[in-house]
């Protein structure tokens, strides 16, 4: 239950309207937090002389985070306040990003990593619960798409900056294992500090329910559609997980080009590709989004596995480009798709399993071809993972777009 902000608490010093773009800021904030690592990996490595295979579980431990949150603790807010929430999980990116700081080895890494996730969980359902009811409130007569589409927009645009930021620091301050994680640590103890005076949006009830993990619920009639859909945003994460763990790998093995700050730009520029993609699509019907979502992944998944494979940088980042516009609009199509098969009441449910697959789509087709990398030649292990991935898409949006003609 909403309100319109009563409970807020004389505390609040902001009013709903700029407490909606506080709670974006700290969202993207939050998100860009937990892409830092990307271009770092390569120094890690160099530095500590690990094989590949231990980028991609250390990735993957965030993965495993964001999903353990989502299922456990991502509707908590619904009983404690979209407030209080948010800013737990802000203060557990703050304890992330000293862990980062303090314990540089891979044990450290591996923690630090999974808390980053449970935060990002944890902040990923209650923001975008959070904006949209601050937005009706600050703009009632206002179509709530609009809303759905900042937080999409902000959600990619924050794991867009993390990894371009992270790379200018890492190539031209002195301490690139230590100063990106400082600036963050500062970025998100001034988020913690808005957060606090933003308004509350929820009633806290005076008898708490009990705990109960997040019912993941399937409508029994729509299973084919709704799998089809959550393979296509498993595809659409595979994606973005490939280049937010092992691009910088290949762009340093492969394509010996081993400068951070282009690890982070590749990384920026295939997770903005996504965002400008759903915005401007936005006013395309779902079908024409899958159609060209399709086209785009299929092609950019090729360019990708030939860049690969020639080898050449300008093929290899472009590919990712056009796979990361593919994919936004891909997800986007996915989540619509989803959304409509339940009701007002089943609708969190249903959207939870959804979630709860594509972060499956980010850990464990990155984990296969790291693991590809340990036995296979790495530009076979990207041209399996391409094929597969792209045979993955196409089945899931033929289904969909089966559905909606």
């Amino acid at each position: 239950m909403t309100s319109s902000g009563a409970s807020s608490g004389a505390r609040v010093r902001f009013a709903h309207a700029p407490g909606f773009w506080v709670i974006a800021a700290a969202f993207l904030i939050t998100l860009a937090f937990s892409t830092v690592p990307t271009p770092l990996y390569a120094i890690y490595q160099h530095r500590d002389g690990f094989p590949t295979y231990v980028i991609t579980v250390i990735f993957a431990s965030y993965a495993i985070g964001v999903m353990a949150s989502l299922y456990l603790a991502g509707h908590v807010s619904d009983w404690l306040g979209r407030r209080r929430i948010a800013l737990l999980a802000v203060l557990a990116q703050v304890v992330s990003a000293v862990i980062f700081l303090v314990w540089q080895d891979v044990p450290g890494l591996l923690i630090a990593r999974f808390i980053c996730g449970v935060g990002v969980g944890v902040l990923t359902a209650t923001a975008t619960a959070h904006l949209s009811e601050l937005r009706q409130i600050a703009r009632p007569a206002e179509d709530p798409s609009r809303s759905a589409l900042i937080s999409s927009m902000v959600n990619l645009g924050g794991l867009a900056f993390g990894p371009l930021v992270a790379g200018l620091l890492a190539q031209y301050v002195a301490s690139p294992l230590e100063r990106p994680y400082e600036v963050f640590l500062v970025l998100l103890l001034l988020s913690a500090v808005g957060i606090a005076l933003v308004p509350e949006t929820v009633e806290r009830l005076e008898e708490r329910p009990a705990y109960r993990p997040q019912r993941v619920a399937v409508p029994s009639a729509s299973k084919p559609l709704f799998f089809a859909s959550a393979i296509g945003a498993f595809a659409a994460f595979a994606v973005f997980g490939l280049f937010t763990s092992l691009a910088p790998t290949f762009l340093g093995g492969v394509l010996h080009h081993r400068a951070p700050l282009l690890a982070g730009v590749v990384t920026f520029v295939v997770f903005t590709a996504g965002a400008v993609s759903q915005a401007v699509f936005v006013r395309f019907e779902r079908g024409h989004q899958l159609r060209i979502g399709l086209g785009f992944m299929s092609l950019g998944l090729i360019g990708v596995a030939v860049g690969g494979l020639i080898p050449n940088l300008a093929v290899f980042v472009v590919g990712g480009v056009i796979a990361g516009a593919g994919a936004g609009l891909v997800f986007r199509g996915a989540v619509a798709t989803a959304a409509s098969l339940a009701g007002p009441t089943t609708r969190g449910e249903v959207l939870a399993a959804l979630f709860l697959i594509a972060y499956v789509g980010l850990a464990v087709p990155v984990l296969a071809i790291g693991l590809g990398i340990a036995l296979l030649p790495a530009q076979v292990a990207l041209l399996v993972f391409s094929a597969i991935i792209l045979i993955l898409v196409n089945a899931a949006v033929l289904r969909m777009l089966k559905a909606t003609t």
